[in-house]
């Protein structure tokens, strides 16, 4: 593959992913219900929560840039079964993030659109043709896949900023900005509204953390396409930490301006499409279709990003014949310069995902919640691993925590515990029955790696030969060295 992307490409690459239109849009009906109006203020926690464990991705990716991100890490720095682990839970993230993504799509934003009603069979047929067309842009070409997401990236932010002013502009101008609603929690009940909940409930600010928790996810993406990245050690942590912060602070405008322009927010909760509602009563029916469109875009963008780092993953995983079909899977296009088999692979196993799903009730909420259960558990997983490691991490490429370290690694720790807990709520029981039934499968599968091979049998090539492997390939445009895999005598 190809070492052909810059910053803005890496920068483009973890904000498409994040992608605050989709993730706003998807879950802003969701929080008013469950949270109330007020439930806008856990973002800004949540955003500075996922801010500190990007800080750590950064650090550990500044010391091992190789496509896999957590799972070389872990593979590398910790145990190579604790790794394959990791790349697994990983897989099961990706797999059905992309499914949540672009469910949105069909399920709630192309319905408003274009005025017909979703039923589970259209929804299923709209999301498997974006699904589809996501892919051949992979398999295509990564310099076209990425060239299309930095122009969706940059409508995105132009229109987001964009609709955002306008939202201030004219609510204030016509007095319809209320800032007394960004504190009110009906259709939810104020009292017990900061209760933490027991032992298999939360109480109703807590939920408001899903808002941040799902959206501000995925920046490691950039992680994930280190092998295609020029000066990836400096450019991966800038990037990822960029793009936190450009979403987090553009996410609470944005926020803050809906919330406030909602004129009765009971009634706003029944919508289908809030956010649409509220701008389309403000700036009128071409602009809220407007939106729709930008969010649209977004919405692709964010799948198209997910399909690249998913494929990448397959491809790192069976390079090191790791995975399933790794004989097939590890191949790299000589014409292309693309993992075809991976993606290929990658776009099955999703419509399988998104066949089990498509008719289940609340399809879109299992599929959310599920997509923001497993990222809290690979933060957590990767966390630990740089908190038992910090002493003896490879030397920094590019990017360090220095002073600011221990403090860092306390407050990601308290995000990530606070976070996991929320999902102790019997409303996440499928979420969590997804979670368990694709570690079984993974299960059964570690242990037929181990059966056949032994333990030595998945040991991760020495770092010092994988220094050497990248220091001798040319940095520019040229494709790496070959890496020795873990069964011996293999290239």
């Amino acid at each position: 593959m190809k070492r052909e992307l810059g910053l803005y490409a890496s920068f483009a690459v973890a904000f498409g992913f994040v992608s605050i239109a989709t993730g706003i849009f998807t879950t802003y009906g969701a929080v008013i219900n469950s949270s109330g109006p007020r439930g806008i203020w856990a973002w800004p926690i949540a955003v500075a929560g996922q801010l500190t464990v990007a800080l750590i991705f950064g650090a550990l990716a500044a010391r091992i840039p190789i496509s896999g991100y957590a799972y070389q890490w872990m593979s590398r720095l910790a145990n190579p079964i604790l790794g394959w682990l990791m790349g697994w839970i990983s897989f099961a993230f990706l797999v059905v993030v992309v499914v949540a993504v672009d469910y949105t799509i069909a399920a709630t934003v192309a319905p408003e659109l274009f005025g017909y009603v979703p039923t589970a069979a259209n929804s299923w047929f709209v999301t498997a043709i974006v699904m589809l067309i996501q892919a051949i842009l992979v398999v295509w070409s990564t310099r076209v896949t990425n060239r299309v997401n930095e122009i969706a990236v940059t409508m995105q932010i132009i229109g987001m900023v964009g609709i955002t002013v306008l939202l201030f502009v004219v609510g204030a101008v016509t007095g319809q900005i209320d800032l007394s609603r960004l504190f009110e929690t009906a259709p939810v009940a104020a009292e017990g509204y900061w209760d933490l909940g027991g032992l298999t409930e939360v109480g109703p600010f807590p939920l408001a953390f899903l808002l941040g928790a799902f959206t501000i996810v995925g920046f490691e993406s950039a992680a994930n396409l280190a092998e295609e990245t020029k000066n990836p050690a400096r450019v991966i942590p800038r990037a990822m930490m960029q793009a936190v912060l450009a979403l987090g602070i553009l996410g609470m405008l944005f926020l803050i301006a809906v919330t406030a322009l909602a004129a009765n927010t009971t009634a706003l909760a029944e919508s289908a499409t809030p956010v649409a509602s509220v701008i389309t009563a403000v700036l009128g029916p071409f602009v809220g279709k407007a939106l729709l469109v930008l969010v649209v875009v977004s919405i692709f963008s964010c799948g198209l990003v997910i399909t690249l780092s998913g494929t990448r993953l397959i491809w790192a995983m069976s390079r090191d014949a790791r995975f399933p079909g790794w004989q097939v899977l590890r191949r790299v296009n000589a014409k292309r310069h693309t993992p075809v088999a991976a993606t290929v692979a990658f776009f099955v196993i999703t419509q399988l995902i998104l066949a089990i799903f498509a008719f289940t009730e609340n399809a879109l909420f299992v599929l959310f919640s599920a997509a923001t259960l497993l990222p809290a558990i690979i933060y957590a997983g990767t966390t630990l691993l740089y908190i038992i490691k910090r002493k003896s991490l490879p030397p920094s490429q590019g990017f360090t925590l220095g002073k600011w370290e221990i403090p860092v690694i306390i407050l990601a720790s308290v995000w990530l515990i606070y976070e996991l807990a929320i999902f102790r709520d019997d409303s996440f029981a499928e979420p969590r029955l997804y979670v368990l039934i694709m570690m079984a499968i993974g299960g059964v599968y570690l242990a037929y790696l181990l059966i056949t091979r032994g333990k030595k049998g998945l040991t991760m090539p020495e770092m010092g030969d994988v220094d050497r492997a990248f220091d001798s390939a040319t940095v520019d445009n040229a494709p790496a060295a070959e890496t020795t895999t873990t069964t011996e005598g293999q290239k």
